[in-house]
């Protein structure tokens, strides 16, 4: 059953709180669905965050809880991505590449959808 939840899961891409609202819904409302949710974050140096969103300031910097960093390793290694425990961090808006929250296709398509 774990299993079968675990698949239907995906990530979502996440916007940032700039620019038009072309859908008119209220942007705090579509935040709020997000919190507590995993979000892996993608910087411009090429390390990616993966943790559990917190919250995300009006100039679009996100603090994470419980994050774990990867980053690529040039060295020849067996693995090649490292990982480390960081816990709770500010992802600078600046910085920022990629943001992708992880969630069922029907939260997918709620958090998509247009208000009706």
């Amino acid at each position: 059953m774990a299993m079968e939840h675990d698949a239907e899961k995906s990530f979502i891409h996440v916007e940032s709180s700039e620019g038009s609202n072309p859908n008119g819904s209220n942007p705090v409302t579509k935040v709020r669905m997000l919190l507590f949710r995993r979000m892996l974050v993608g910087v411009s140096d090429g390390r990616f965050f993966l943790g559990s969103f917190h919250c995300m300031d009006k100039q679009g910097n996100i603090i994470l809880q419980d994050t774990v960093e990867y980053r690529s390793t040039r060295r020849s290694s067996p693995s090649p991505m490292e990982q480390r425990c960081l816990g709770l961090i500010l992802i600078p808006f600046s910085c920022r590449t990629s943001c992708h929250v992880d969630c069922s296709i029907e939260e997918q398509l709620s958090l998509l959808s247009l208000p009706g």
